[in-house]
């Protein structure tokens, strides 16, 4: 089963929540509508966008440290966005080695970011991974 479809659903959420300062769970039933997933897809997705939503100070508290020389609001909101996702399923998705998690986020941030984002993402979650202790 794949979960790719599920992460860019989870992303397309969170970018509205972050950007559009929409109402989560409301963005996330409609997207839900619109996107053909199954049902064990849907709930990763749900599952990512409910786990970043309740852990994100952590979660941007460790891209910061991390970031260096680059403040959270300066970076790309899909960015952003595609490490929140990464670093949730890192720390609390002990199911999924880390590397698929990492890989998954620098294919999402090439997707839909800019022609830098895929090794931004990567830098930032490699050193996150060697540094922060996730098991």
């Amino acid at each position: 089963m794949s979960r790719r479809l599920a992460r860019e659903v989870a992303l397309r959420v969170l970018f509205q929540v972050d950007v559009g300062k929409a109402n989560w769970q409301a963005a996330l039933e409609r997207s839900l509508k619109e996107v053909p997933l199954s049902p064990v897809q849907q709930e990763f997705g749900r599952q990512l966008v409910e786990g970043v939503i309740n852990h994100q100070q952590e979660i941007d508290r460790l891209i910061s440290r991390f970031a260096i020389d680059w403040t959270l609001d300066r970076m790309a909101n899909v960015d952003r966005n595609v490490m929140r996702i990464a670093l949730f399923e890192i720390l609390y998705l002990k199911d999924i080695p880390p590397s698929v998690s990492i890989n998954e986020a620098v294919e999402l941030a090439k997707k839909y970011g800019d022609q830098d984002s895929g090794k931004f993402v990567n830098g930032i979650l490699g050193n996150v991974v060697r540094h922060v202790d996730h098991s």
